[in-house]
């Protein structure tokens, strides 16, 4: 038996068979959108999950423009442009079809992402435009493309994805790929991070308690303050030492922190579980990297 199961981001209302009985109102109908506020923050939702994209997959790029040696290939105005579309409609798309998205809808807004930037290949080849030009130039008519796409289809409800098990597993450990997907060109160029880098690692938690309100009473303000102590001692030692000791120590302080981060993880007192989780693998694979570039230039 097929196991796959069924999503979808709000059910078809299924009218009852049994007929209403006289005299009693009849049931409220759900709308299938909901309203102009649902369609501007859709349309909101798309233009994040697009720069989600574009953050997310260009160090893929630059990865693999490093090691197939087609790095000056990819820096060509109209192939970045390419690039860049292709980064959006993969981020888009994939938002979208979690959101329950037809098809139809999926190709259409890809293709907005796209002929904005073709229409502008034949005054930039002839000369009219140049590289910038034609970057600010495709995104600025990419807007309206989208506009109207999402005008087209606003009253269409939404469809059941079918989404494998795996996929759903995986979908769960989202701050994981997240991370990894964060850092995939510091895997292919090992280096070191500045040590002022490591002001980042309690810093965020501290921004994040402030925000959520969840820093309340003073152990746990205190023992956050504390480590933030911690981590500026570790910074200024490392930035007055330099060289060889500064690079272990600003390595160690990463992946010190990913074992504060385990603990938060745990606790789920300040920050969100995924939050937790996604800086515990961002700090030990940082840390493990700069570990490895270590090592390398030892060797």
């Amino acid at each position: 038996m097929d196991k796959t199961q069924m999503y979808a981001d709000s059910a078809p209302v299924v009218p009852s068979a049994r007929p209403v009985p006289t005299g009693q109102p009849a049931p409220p109908v759900r709308a299938a959108t909901g309203g102009r506020r649902g369609w501007w923050w859709h349309l909101g939702e798309m233009a994040i999950a697009m720069l989600v994209g574009m953050v997310l997959l260009e160090p893929l790029w630059d990865a693999a423009g490093t090691l197939l040696g087609v790095g000056a290939t990819l820096a060509r105005p109209e192939v970045a442009a390419l690039v860049m579309a292709t980064n959006m409609t993969i981020g888009m798309s994939v938002w979208m079809r979690h959101r329950g998205q037809h098809w139809q809808g999926v190709v259409e807004m890809a293709a907005a992402m796209y002929v904005p930037f073709l229409l502008l290949f034949v005054p930039f080849r002839a000369g009219l435009l140049d590289g910038d030009a034609l970057l600010l130039g495709g995104h600025l008519l990419m807007v309206p493309a989208m506009v109207l796409v999402a005008l087209r289809h606003r009253h269409h409800p939404p469809t059941a994805v079918r989404r494998h098990p795996a996929v759903v597993a995986l979908a769960r450990r989202w701050p994981t790929g997240l991370a990894l997907l964060m850092i995939v060109d510091i895997w292919v160029d090992p280096r070191v991070l500045s040590p002022w880098t490591m002001l980042v690692l309690p810093g965020g938690y501290l921004v994040i308690g402030l925000a959520r309100r969840t820093l309340r009473g003073p152990r746990v303000l205190a023992i956050h303050l504390a480590g933030l102590a911690v981590w500026v001692a570790l910074t200024l030692v490392a930035v007055a030492v330099s060289g060889r000791t500064a690079a272990w120590l600003v390595a160690l302080g990463w992946l010190a922190h990913a074992g504060w981060d385990l603990v938060q993880h745990r606790t789920g007192r300040v920050v969100p579980h995924g939050y937790a989780e996604w800086c515990a693998v961002l700090d030990t694979s940082l840390g493990a990297v700069m570990v490895l570039a270590i090592l390398t230039a030892d060797g």
